[in-house]
């Protein structure tokens, strides 16, 4: 007698797992707020973005690192994802991932805050927080998470300018600011997985005393501000960090918020449930369909 294996077949063919391309992107950073004491004048930090994970394509993944590997779903089994918030005031943004059966978990950590003074540090984040500065001398930048984002740039202090440092964007570190000018932020990655680039995950730029504020990097990053104003925020579903607030002697300012993370993810049309929460926006590109998330919510294969 030969033994005989019986495949299923759906409405497509035989049942198979699912390829799932991603991109996975946490929360901006804060930028960092002056707080007026003692006279301090310095400039604030701007905040990281988010980590950014990606698998579409040929596409980068952040802080130097080349596309993940696809993921394979489960038919019926249901994948959660998360949406990391963006940082508010001198405060870290969350993380966002994908997580289920038979799967690892796609997390990102989400972005460092700005620093501020007098003497309130820069974290390390998806991408670092940029360093902030007074009288008492330069606040050191925050390193970026390994494969998710780059580092924030330290603050300056050359008398009568004391300048923040940028925060790390997913592309680029924040290139350090000198003399009157802040470092700006470091630029966010560009990708196509909906069907159309778009830049997302820019740094926080740095903010001034009375002048020398530095732009947010590319993909949605807040502008650094002169003193005493707030910092920019980061661009909404971006996890761009925002903009560092700028110091002055009589006057308190918060730094910018970071941008909301997001989640997308792309499957091909044949295999796509159209089984999800948290209601995601859907379309289609070619042979696949695109949902994205953001926030909280859920996928079936």
């Amino acid at each position: 007698m030969f033994g005989y294996q019986v495949l299923g077949f759906g409405a497509g063919g035989a049942v198979g797992p699912t390829v799932l391309q991603y991109l996975v992107i946490a929360g901006g950073g804060g930028g960092g707020n002056n707080i007026n004491v003692g006279g301090h004048r310095g400039g604030h930090g701007g905040g990281g973005a988010g980590g950014y994970r990606n698998s579409y394509a040929s596409e980068d993944s952040g802080g130097g690192n080349s596309t993940e590997s696809t993921l394979e779903l489960t038919k019926g089994e249901t994948y959660t994802v998360t949406v990391g918030g963006g940082g508010g005031n001198h405060a870290e943004g969350s993380a966002s991932s994908i997580a289920g059966p038979d799967i690892s978990t796609i997390s990102t950590v989400g972005g460092g805050r700005g620093g501020n003074a007098p003497g309130g540090s820069s974290s390390v984040g998806g991408s670092g927080g940029g360093g902030s500065n007074s009288l008492a001398g330069n606040k050191q930048g925050s390193a970026g998470t390994a494969n998710q984002g780059f580092a924030g740039s330290n603050g300056t202090h050359a008398n009568p300018h004391y300048t923040g440092g940028g925060g790390g964007g997913a592309g680029q570190a924040s290139p350090q600011g000198s003399g009157s000018s802040a470092g700006p932020g470091g630029n966010g990655l560009s990708s196509s997985i909906t069907g159309s680039s778009t830049a997302r995950a820019g740094g926080g730029g740095g903010g001034g005393f009375t002048n020398g504020a530095s732009p947010g990097g590319s993909g949605g990053g807040g502008a650094g501000a002169p003193g005493p104003s707030q910092g920019g925020s980061g661009s909404a579903n971006t996890g761009s960090g925002g903009g560092g607030s700028g110091g002055s002697y009589g006057g308190s300012a918060n730094g910018g918020p970071g941008g909301n993370g997001t989640v997308i993810l792309r499957v091909p049309t044949a295999d796509y449930s159209g089984t999800t929460s948290g209601s995601p926006s859907v379309s289609t590109d070619g042979t696949d369909t695109v949902m994205v998330f953001t926030g909280n919510g859920s996928y079936t294969a």
